[in-house]
């Protein structure tokens, strides 16, 4: 079998970005400097011969990936397998608030513990790997020979990180997962590489308010 060609892309900038805000699965909406970026995006990704265009299907990812999608003529493909990681009672809170109201859970959050669930309804490092790792083979494997994009959220390609490097979930992260960069993969049966990663060369003039230029 050939192999597939992932172009996978982190979703732009929010409001709760900026903030230090955990979003996991509340539907957030990008801000300005989001949609610039996702209009960086498609003009970085222009002329690629692309055979899809998945995305999870909260909002921010969503609306990444729509400049590009019109520019490729093609629709986007949602699937809730490419959402972020559920943070359950930490979902819409700082990383400050979570030190102050919830220090336990804080410790084993930045301890990155395996088994550890974020209370109410979390997901542990172990399941997001499992989950990303079952829908990118999933995925992938339709499009033998052929190049897609994949529009999803930094945890989610932090644990496509690891599978491809073969790094187990609570090894120190020194790899960037910046808003808007472009992150390319090679899928085959037997696995997943990186070919190159953070690519932010589209994103390097900065922001311009596109209204009043």
């Amino acid at each position: 079998m050939e192999a597939t060609r992932i172009i996978a892309v982190r979703h732009g900038e929010t409001d709760w970005n900026a903030t230090a805000r955990i979003q996991g699965q509340q539907d957030v909406c990008l801000n300005e400097r989001g949609h610039w970026q996702a209009r960086q995006v498609a003009r970085a990704l222009a002329g690629e011969p692309l055979a899809a265009i998945y995305t999870s299907d909260l909002q921010r990812a969503w609306a990444t990936a729509e400049p590009l999608a019109r520019a490729a003529r093609l629709s986007p493909l949602p699937d809730a397998g490419l959402r972020e990681r559920h943070f359950g009672d930490f979902e819409g809170r700082t990383f400050r608030q979570i030190e102050q109201e919830l220090p336990d859970d804080a410790r084993a959050w930045r301890s990155r513990v395996p088994e550890w669930r974020p209370p109410h309804g979390g997901e542990s490092l172990l399941q997001l790997r499992e989950r990303v790792n079952q829908t990118v083979h999933r995925i992938a494997q339709r499009h033998a020979g052929e190049a897609i994009v994949m529009v999803a959220h930094g945890g989610v390609l932090d644990a496509l990180y690891r599978v491809a490097t073969g790094q187990v979930v609570n090894s120190p992260r020194t790899w960037e997962l910046p808003n808007g960069a472009i992150n390319r993969l090679l899928w085959t049966p037997g696995g997943i590489a990186v070919i190159g990663w953070c690519d932010t060369q589209h994103l390097d003039n900065g922001f311009l308010d596109e209204t009043t230029a």
